[in-house]
């Protein structure tokens, strides 16, 4: 059951590595990067499971975690063209 599981995903992280590619935008290609994130989170998950060491839950957490802050970092980027201007803060 595991193994179908991984070669769907495998088959799935193809297709979204050809939208990452061939996107109509910046956006819909950042969508497809976050996508590639999020199926190798489970792809790590599911062979994790598959070899019998389920350490590799840890890895897939802290990946999932920096997956999620680096899109939003991309897409603020985007956004407004840089990272944060140093000295700028609202709190003055």
């Amino acid at each position: 059951m595991f193994t179908a599981a991984a070669a769907g995903l495998l088959v799935a992280l193809a297709l979204v590595l050809v939208r990452a590619v061939r996107g109509p935008s910046v956006f819909d290609r950042v969508l497809a990067a976050n996508t590639t994130g999020t199926l190798s989170v489970m792809l790590l998950s599911v062979i994790g499971f598959l070899t019998g060491r389920p350490e590799f839950l840890d890895l897939a957490i802290i990946y999932g975690l920096l997956n999620v802050v680096g899109t939003i970092a991309v897409l603020k980027f985007f956004r407004y063209g840089n990272l944060g201007e140093p000295g700028k803060g609202g709190a003055e």
